[in-house]
């Protein structure tokens, strides 16, 4: 293997554990097992297929246009961060408190399809995968063919995101509604407390922490 291929080889396997890691296929299972508890199984494979393809094209959307548009608009991918994480927080705090679209009380969206929000964002397409997509392919460094290579290693990584969710329906058949219902309100809490280190990396809070501690 020549020097060339060796680095293209690493640059893709350096690409599919930042984008694994973003993604988390094994985190989004667990949150689509909570949301889509109270749905039928062919509602939850619906709503799977839905929520990849929707993330599928944002994020393949972010490779696209994403650094030129945010260029275009004057947008820092720190602030990209932050919103999505502030969006996280709130959806979390909904799901602890059973409120808001996922919950059973008054405040319930009527027609609120959980495939938009929050499965395909901010769960799948999260800020930082969004962020990584356009970091990964940037127009400046990397040329078309290696941005096409990373999109592909985006598409099969979703693809195993989707096998995951469906795989979804013998777990719920096991721990039941009430189990299912506990399960909402421990992912609200991580959800909550992911969206929280979303904002303290964009804000680079965990260095400034180190070097005051």
């Amino acid at each position: 293997m020549d020097v060339v291929s060796r680095s293209m080889t690493e640059k893709y396997i350096r690409d599919a554990l930042i984008l694994w890691a973003t993604i988390d296929p094994i985190g989004t299972l667990a949150i689509f097992a909570a949301l889509a508890s109270k749905q039928t199984d062919a509602q939850r494979r619906k709503t799977a297929v839905k929520a990849v393809i929707y993330s599928g094209a944002v994020l393949l959307g972010a490779i696209v246009i994403g650094q030129v548009l945010l260029d275009a608009m004057g947008i820092k991918l720190i602030s990209m961060q932050v919103a999505g994480g502030t969006i996280l927080f709130l959806f979390g705090l909904q799901m602890v408190f059973g409120s808001g679209p996922m919950g059973d009380g008054p405040g319930k969206e009527p027609g609120h399809d959980i495939a938009v929000f929050p499965l395909a964002v901010p769960s799948i397409a999260s800020p930082g995968a969004i962020l990584a997509v356009i970091l990964l392919t940037d127009n400046d460094i990397y040329k078309i063919p290696e941005q096409i290579g990373t999109a592909a290693i985006l598409v099969a990584i979703l693809l195993v995101t989707l096998v995951f969710m469906l795989a979804a329906n013998p777990i719920l058949r096991v721990i039941g509604n009430n189990g299912a219902a506990i399960l909402v309100r421990v992912m609200g809490i991580i959800l909550a407390a992911l969206s929280v280190e979303f904002v303290m990396e964009a804000l680079h809070l965990p260095q400034w922490i180190e070097q005051t501690g």
